[in-house]
């Protein structure tokens, strides 16, 4: 899968637990070794998301924060083994 065909998940209105429910889900519909680009807010949900998909196996491939200082970009491959 290219980054032009990566998948995007936008969760910048949803706050912890739901964060990580929709991630998951998202990185469900993907097929093994694909990448989710996940896009959240705020210190709390990208300290659990990233570490809740390392738990599961996924690989957090990249961590970018966006100009405001609390929005970030995740790149997530998605385990080979899911």
């Amino acid at each position: 899968m290219s980054d032009i065909d990566m998948a995007k998940l936008d969760i910048t209105h949803e706050v912890c637990p739901m964060t990580f429910v929709h991630t998951r889900l998202a990185l469900d519909r993907l097929p093994a070794g694909g990448k989710l680009l996940v896009r959240l807010r705020g210190a709390g949900p990208l300290d659990n998301v990233s570490r809740s998909l390392k738990l599961l196996g996924h690989v957090v491939e990249e961590i970018q924060t966006e100009t405001d200082g609390i929005t970030h970009q995740l790149t997530v491959l998605k385990s080979p083994a899911s």
